[in-house]
């Protein structure tokens, strides 16, 4: 037998794509391209996502104000009733790449409705506040149910932080192009540019659907053609200690989060009227001042987001795992609502709710996919969309009910802060929880 016929086959050499995306996370070789693909649905995504945020608290604010947004949130739960079901019962019926491309196909027909009423004059602030809420959740959410599901759990604890990337990358640049866009193509021209955005998401699902089905085992190429079964997502939930635990710890997390965006809702709100009145002839220039703080607003917290996702996700999950990288958020925010209590200013309250929300967009949000990375396939994409749409909003329905109570007792936003450290004290317990829920279900001692 010849030399040639004895060789055993080189291993597959990593590419120069696959040795540059590795300064986030472990790429193997031949992984870099799909992880790419997925990176730039994500970072489209957020993009739109984030420059209809910015339209959204114009929209809002200059129309109807902070509080009316806090009960606006609320709202967006009793939608998710019933927007769950139906998603779960789409799911049922068509594989991964027709419900991901039929759900934006909706989102991107609501956009032609909004920029038309617009148009014409309507008031839309409320609605559009309502719809985004909607759009943001599911479709986020479906995104990494799809990601779940292209990826083995090992491959996805060294690869979400590599697609995490576009997901930072896109939220910087939706909200600093909006900022800078605002007062030159306004609320609906920008409506009309995430539409099309949108369009490219729905390619580039269908491209990686059929690239990762081909390089996939048998057996998973054939699930992934598949519709889930008919369990649907609350169901699921009801049934699992660990996706109930999840959904405890994606409410409280919210409803910390929310709240301290209405403190800094009401203190941006405050500076707008003092700068420009309160009568309705400076509607459109409150609306300007707003967009603009924002704007700039979320670049910040997306270039912050951005460098904890590139340098720090990756390598957090190799020295203290998913489960330690749980604690990193909460222990954030009580040190920044510590602060708020003490001192309750415009700069104070920005500047904490930078650090908050970064990590939450980049860290936090990577370890919120990743713990479903070990559940089943109806889990990532049932399970998971009612808990980051129900649970999320249900943490807003609580969060409106704390404003009405605070509000109508004339809190200040020291007292504000006090009530929300003791929910971030509830949050560490359930992060404990669920830290050992997932040790139990992994049977892992590390991550």
């Amino acid at each position: 037998m010849s030399t040639a016929e004895t060789a055993l086959p080189l291993a597959p050499q990593r590419t120069w794509l696959d040795r540059i995306l590795s300064i986030s996370g472990r790429v193997e070789a031949g992984e870099g391209i799909g992880a790419l693909l997925l990176a730039l649905n994500v970072f489209l995504l957020l993009g739109s996502y984030y420059i209809l945020k910015t339209v959204r608290e114009a929209l809002i604010l200059s129309e109807a104000g902070a509080v009316v947004k806090s009960y606006a949130s609320a709202g967006q739960a009793l939608l998710f009733l019933l927007v769950v079901p139906v998603y779960g019962a789409i799911a049922s019926r068509v594989n991964r790449a027709r419900l991901i491309g039929y759900v934006l196909l909706f989102f991107i027909a609501n956009l032609a409705v909004f920029y038309l009423l617009g148009n014409a004059g309507a008031r839309v602030g409320v609605a559009f506040y309502l719809w985004l809420g909607i759009f943001n959740m599911l479709t986020v959410a479906q995104f990494w149910a799809f990601a779940n599901d292209v990826y083995t759990e090992e491959e996805g604890k060294r690869l979400f932080p590599v697609v995490g990337i576009g997901a930072s990358v896109g939220a910087l640049v939706g909200a600093r192009f909006a900022s800078a866009m605002f007062r030159q193509m306004g609320h609906y021209q920008l409506i009309v540019l995430s539409a099309a955005i949108l369009l490219l998401c729905i390619l580039l699902t269908v491209v990686v659907h059929r690239r990762e089905a081909a390089h996939a085992a048998p057996d998973r190429a054939k699930k992934a053609e598949q519709p889930l079964d008919k369990k649907g997502g609350f169901q699921l939930l009801m049934t699992s200690r660990y996706l109930l635990l999840i959904a405890a710890l994606v409410f409280l997390l919210n409803l910390v989060n929310t709240t301290g965006e209405i403190l800094l809702s009401m203190l941006v709100e405050h500076n707008a009227v003092e700068a420009y009145g309160a009568g309705e002839a400076a509607r459109a220039q409150r609306g300007a001042f707003i967009g603009e703080f924002y704007g700039d607003y979320y670049s910040w917290v997306n270039l912050l987001g951005f460098l904890i996702q590139t340098f720090l996700v990756s390598r957090l999950f190799a020295w203290i795992g998913v489960r330690g990288a749980l604690f990193v958020l909460p222990v954030i925010a009580l040190g920044g609502y510590s602060l708020i209590a003490f001192l309750p200013v415009l700069a104070i309250v920005k500047i904490a709710k930078i650090f908050e929300n970064s990590t939450d967009y980049s860290l936090n949000n990577t370890v919120r996919h990743a713990l479903y990375l070990p559940t089943s396939r109806e889990a990532k994409y049932k399970a998971k969309a009612a808990t980051d749409t129900f649970f999320v909003r249900a943490g807003d329905m609580f969060q409106a009910g704390i404003v009405y109570v605070g509000t109508a007792l004339a809190f200040s936003i020291s007292q504000f802060a006090m009530v929300v450290l003791v929910m971030v004290g509830l949050w560490l317990a359930v992060a404990g929880a669920l830290f050992r829920a997932h040790k139990r279900l992994t049977g892992t001692a590390g991550s």
